[in-house]
């Protein structure tokens, strides 16, 4: 096994640029990282009215205590691997070492193009957040484009240098956004609810498959808006070449974080439709102006001052979100290129950071090309960029983790590693349950799409994003399975480097997957 004290000298200094900073981030800061990439005012203010309004009624916060049943289901499996492979790949390397390399690529470039994608669909979401939130209070009417520019360089500049800075300063939106939520909620508790009382009956989780006080909901799109609020917890592993005992803090921040995020949730959107009540919360949800859902509550309960600071931090959480979820896509660019399989100079680290500068400047540029194409061929920032490049992202992400599923089972019970962790539940009915979990939800966004996309999905590019997924998985296979022939080595560097405790791996550890399909 080739490690980093084994490479000569020459070697050592060229590859000492593809090493990370190491223990620069502790167990709170990845877990800060995680849930700003699930922002959750963005989540709750935006998804909980259209489950409310038009999946399963006044049981939605009933599903998200199935979401985050099902997702800590599936993190048992998910840590089980963390503790043995650690790599800024995350996904790409977790299945590649699972499974095989070719599908590890696939779900490697699709989790990639997602995490990609995903920020220029958050910048655009953040723009209008601006852009309506600073006309309302200030009067001052500019495009779009000014603020989605802006927060494209901050997010830059906060990348480029060590994630310690990123994670400050998603820590304090982050905190200030929890603080907002909860006030509204617990104010709504200690008065007793709102007209119908606390209305248990809404974190029962079978009226999660009902569409409670609806005539023509449909139950799964209201599961689907659940698990879409989570989209993102599985970044832990991504960070972990820079935490501090990776080992011990990606499986420990992955189970804070997806109980934590499926508390809060629960109790945010339980609280908001027993603020309103009954007859209210559906109205308000059906409305013309949807957000009243969470603000109202706010409103009646804290005052009008909490609802100005709500504004103002969907707008901070929404930059959060962008800020980690840019961290995410800078860290498989950079894997990518340090295993050689984009250019090389992606996996370069900064001389003085230690952070993937290279692989963060490539994202921003790609993003401000993205997002301003979309202002000059006059793409609606919110109906359209965000909605359908959102969809897309967790199409693919719902996709890799059934997959990370099948990896799990494959790589300790068919490719016999690390026996003292692999038992029945953990490696085997925790993937089973979750993998399925992912699938049917997958189902439910596509068999929905029209539903969560709105009139986006009727767009050329809603039209064909099934076949799109399907591509950004298939094609990476078949370019894999060539390279199989023409360029083993090209090919022997799928997955190939992981981070040990005695520093970077080179060679896939496992001698069974040097041929697999």
């Amino acid at each position: 096994m080739a490690t980093q004290s084994s490479i000569d000298s020459s070697e050592k200094q060229t590859h000492a640029h593809g090493v990370l900073k190491p223990n620069a981030v502790g167990l709170m800061g990845v877990v800060f990282m995680v849930v700003a990439f699930s922002a959750p005012i963005t989540a709750m203010t935006g998804n909980v009215p259209v489950a409310v309004g038009y999946g399963n009624g006044l049981g939605a916060p009933a599903g998200f205590v199935v979401a985050c049943i099902v997702l800590t289901i599936f993190s048992v499996g998910f840590v089980a691997m963390a503790r043995h492979i650690t790599a800024a790949g995350a996904f790409y390397t977790f299945v590649s070492r699972g499974i095989s390399r070719p599908v590890g690529l696939g779900a490697g470039v699709m989790s990639m193009l997602a995490y990609m994608l995903i920020e220029a669909a958050l910048i655009g979401l953040f723009s209008v957040f601006c852009e309506t939130t600073i006309q309302s209070q200030f009067g001052i009417d500019l495009p779009w484009i000014v603020y989605g520019v802006l927060g494209m360089i901050v997010i830059g500049v906060l990348s480029y240098r060590d994630i310690s800075l990123a994670t400050k300063v998603l820590g304090v939106v982050l905190i200030i956004e929890v603080i907002l939520l909860a006030m509204m909620a617990f104010a709504v508790l200690f008065n007793g609810g709102g007209p119908d009382g606390l209305m248990p009956e809404s974190i029962n989780p079978v009226n999660a498959f009902r569409t409670e006080g609806l005539t023509e909901g449909v139950a799964g799109l209201g599961l689907l808006f659940a698990f879409w609020s989570w989209v993102g917890f599985e970044a832990t592993a991504i960070y972990g070449e820079e935490s501090k005992n990776p080992k011990t803090i990606v499986p420990r921040a992955t189970m804070i974080a997806v109980v934590s995020i499926g508390v809060f949730y629960t109790f945010i959107s339980w609280m908001a439709v027993a603020g309103n009540g009954a007859e209210q919360s559906l109205a308000l949800a059906q409305s013309a102006t949807p957000f009243e859902l969470l603000y109202t509550p706010m409103r009646d309960y804290v005052g009008e001052w909490g609802v100005r600071g709500f504004e103002w931090f969907v707008i901070g959480g929404s930059f959060a979100c962008a800020l980690a979820i840019h961290n995410s896509a800078t860290r498989y660019l950079f894997a990518f290129g340090r295993d050689g399989l984009l250019p090389r100079v992606l996996g370069r680290s900064h001389p003085r950071y230690q952070s993937p500068a290279v692989a963060s400047t490539s994202q921003t540029v790609f993003t401000v090309v993205l997002v301003g194409g979309a202002y000059l061929a006059d793409v609606d920032p919110y109906l359209e960029l965000y909605v359908l490049l959102a969809v897309f992202a967790t199409v693919a992400l719902l996709a890799v983790q059934s997959l990370t599923a099948v990896a799990c089972i494959w790589y300790f019970h068919v490719k016999k590693q690390h026996p003292e962790t692999a038992n029945v539940f953990r490696t085997i009915l925790a993937p089973v349950i979750g993998g399925l979990g992912m699938v049917y939800v997958n189902y439910l966004l596509l068999s929905n799409l029209s539903s969560a996309a709105g009139a986006a999905a009727e767009t050329l590019f809603g039209r064909a994003l099934p076949y799109l997924v399907l591509a950004s998985f298939l094609i990476p296979v078949l370019v894999a399975l060539y390279w199989r022939k023409s360029n083993p080595a090209k090919y022997d560097a799928i997955g190939s480097t992981i981070f040990t405790n005695t520093g970077l791996t080179t060679d896939i550890d496992e001698p069974t997957l040097s041929h697999g399909i």
